[in-house]
């Protein structure tokens, strides 16, 4: 194996059948020569962006497609939290990453959190539940000791509630959630 390498950027990229899966090679060929990872994502349920079936391309037909053009791909070694599985490509300076949410789900070793734009901690971007860090932000009669105690055990509370996995693709299109553009990411 070999071991992942800082790059200067990340271009990120869902994959949809049907719409872009024929530039999956286009995208590749973007990071010959430039210091910089493409990474893939599998097309991802979320409210108003009208995921269906049909559209998903699971990570393994997406690293077929590379390898019947460029050849085998050599795994990087990736830091344990890592949701991005990195490869590098003969010929290529940039590397290709694969974000495979929905066929390989890393929800166990996933350490991301997420802060929405009206104050709310989501552990799990899948996960309806959130909790709010803007009221315990915005109560001016808090002492700065207690806020910062207040904080902390609300965020230790929301990770400990966070899944191991998530239950998988119909489990996800069935909980209403927030589009990904109140989320962030």
């Amino acid at each position: 194996a070999v071991v992942s390498t800082q790059s200067t950027g990340k271009l990120n990229v869902v994959v949809m059948k049907g719409f872009n899966d024929d530039e999956i090679c286009d995208f590749v060929d973007f990071v010959r020569d430039r210091p910089i990872s493409v990474r893939l994502l599998e097309f991802m349920p979320f409210s108003g962006n009208a995921w269906e079936s049909p559209k998903f391309l699971p990570f393994d037909l997406q690293k077929r497609v590379i390898e019947e053009r460029f050849g085998p791909l050599t795994r990087l070694i990736d830091c344990s939290s890592s949701t991005s599985m990195n490869y590098s490509l003969p010929g290529h300076t940039g590397t290709v990453g694969f974000i495979s949410s929905m066929s390989r789900n890393f929800c166990g070793g996933c350490n991301r959190l997420r802060l929405t734009h009206d104050g709310m901690l989501k552990v799990c971007l899948f996960g309806k539940d959130e909790v709010s860090l803007r009221d315990i932000l915005r109560d001016s009669n808090l002492p700065e000791e207690k806020r910062t105690e207040m904080l902390h055990a609300v965020i230790a509370g929301a990770v400990k509630k966070k899944k191991f996995s998530h239950g998988g693709v119909e489990s996800i299109k069935e909980q209403m959630k927030r589009p990904m553009i109140l989320i962030g990411g």
